[in-house]
């Protein structure tokens, strides 16, 4: 999906069709999770700084993320994938591997082409969104494939082009090549893909060591022989929460704790899971990060049993000087729940000895920032509200006792501006509403040039 969390926002809010718009953590410490294509423009990207790219784009329109609303079109777009084959891969919300030979619906250069073209326009008139399609042999290369193929594009990758095609590209290109890695192999004197080739698999190996230089030298050949894998299996379930200014009471901390236990079990349920290990994170004033686990007896999701585990844990942990994180997560997942669980905390609590593990171990999709609903009449840029008299809008921005809405929907015109006290009774948090899909020419970016390169 092409800049999924922003074009979702954009479609959703049709005062922001076409402007800059940066979804992410609004606060000082905040980072970008998407940026429109209209604020890449000025530089910005996901990952960056909120601060930096309030300096680069001031202009925009900076939004909290609304992960609910993103994964109810994420199951539509998978559910499109689905109907192609059986073996559909996801990576994320915005992004999966289809394999299309599995479901019968791709077994030539042309069949396939036909089959992304088809998908492409179904994606479209499903949520109104664009979506780009890269065709490939392998995995790898269908992911570089899909890169290039952005905004709203097809690219094909031929069969015995992959070599040509990667040599000259930037070893950053290629999975798992980060800003460390890139930076150790340029000091090496090795920048593009050819060059990694040239080099040999000894000298990679002495360079990255031998798991990442085997499958890095691999990779330059474009050898990948990775099947698609259906519907990965969930690892964890955690929620987490980044804090604007470090928390220093102990009381509040375990408070927090005890907010994120019950938001983590909430989606336990949700998903009609239980686990058997519960995770607390905690990142303090120094950026460094703690992870202590506790495995208890059988499965539950029972919030009282999570939230003591959850609280022992904390004990364990020293926050003095500050707290800048905090995450609770279960994992060790089943399908069901063991009923007579409720007490099983305390007998687990003298057998469970706190862990400490890698940072980000427990998680299984991208830290959210996204806070709890709102309660006091706090609220945040980009949420959803009703009012009692001009119906369903969504804040622009609120402070010193006000609070802005543009009362518009998805299939409206631009609509008006108004402001209230933030403890107007008429004004409540609201579920966002479904997208719309639009006609072609107002759905998105200009389409991309399809096409194989040589």
């Amino acid at each position: 999906m092409d800049a999924f969390y922003a074009s979702a926002e954009q479609a959703s809010k049709p005062s922001l069709r076409g402007k800059a718009v940066i979804v992410g953590g609004l606060g000082p410490r905040g980072v970008v999770a998407t940026a429109s294509y209209e604020a890449r423009v000025f530089g910005v990207h996901s990952a960056m700084p909120m601060a930096q790219a309030r300096r680069l784009a001031p202009h925009a329109a900076y939004l909290v993320p609304r992960f609910g609303f993103y994964r109810e079109i994420s199951e539509q777009v998978m559910g499109l994938l689905r109907a192609l084959s059986p073996l559909v891969e996801p990576l994320s919300l915005d992004e999966a591997f289809v394999d299309l030979e599995a479901g019968g619906t791709a077994w030539d250069e042309e069949s396939a082409r036909l089959t992304g073209v088809k998908l492409r326009a179904d994606i479209r008139a499903v949520t109104g969104l664009t979506g780009s399609v890269g065709l490939a042999a392998s995995k790898m290369v269908a992911k570089i494939a899909s890169e290039q193929a952005k905004p709203d594009g097809l690219v094909l990758i031929r069969p015995g082009t992959e070599r040509a095609l990667l040599g000259p590209m930037s070893v950053r290109t290629l999975p798992g090549v980060g800003p460390a890695t890139g930076d150790h192999l340029r000091r090496a004197g090795i920048t593009t893909v050819d060059e990694i080739a040239e080099a040999g698999e000894d000298e990679l190996v002495r360079l990255l060591g031998k798991a990442h230089g085997h499958a890095l030298y691999a990779m330059a050949l474009a050898h990948d022989e990775r099947p698609v894998v259906a519907e990965r299996e969930t690892k964890s379930v955690s929620v987490e929460d980044t804090y604007d200014i470090d928390i220093h009471d102990r009381l509040r901390v375990g408070l927090e704790v005890q907010r994120l236990a019950d938001r983590c079990v909430r989606r336990l349920r949700e998903a009609g899971l239980s686990g058997r290990t519960i995770v607390l994170k905690v990142r303090r004033y120094d950026f460094s990060t703690l992870t202590r686990s506790e495995t208890l007896r059988g499965p539950t999701d029972d919030l009282a049993v999570v939230r003591e585990a959850a609280a022992r844990l904390l004990e364990s942990v020293d926050t003095t000087g500050g707290v800048r994180l905090l995450g609770v997560g279960v994992s060790g997942l089943a399908d069901y729940t063991q009923e007579d669980l409720f007490a099983q905390a305390h007998l687990a609590a003298g057998e469970a000895a706190a862990e400490q593990h890698p940072e980000g171990e427990t998680a299984n999709e991208p830290a959210e920032e996204e806070p709890a609903p709102p309660t006091g009449h706090v609220w945040r840029a980009g949420q959803d509200v009703r009012h009692a008299e001009y119906g369903h809008g969504w804040v622009q921005g609120s402070g010193l006792g006000r609070v802005t809405v543009r009362f518009e929907t998805p299939d409206s015109e631009p609509g008006r501006v108004r402001t209230f006290r933030t403890d107007d009774l008429r004004l409540e948090p609201a579920d966002p509403l479904p997208l719309v899909a639009r006609r072609p020419e107002a759905a998105g970016p200009p389409a991309a040039q399809s096409g194989a390169p040589a």
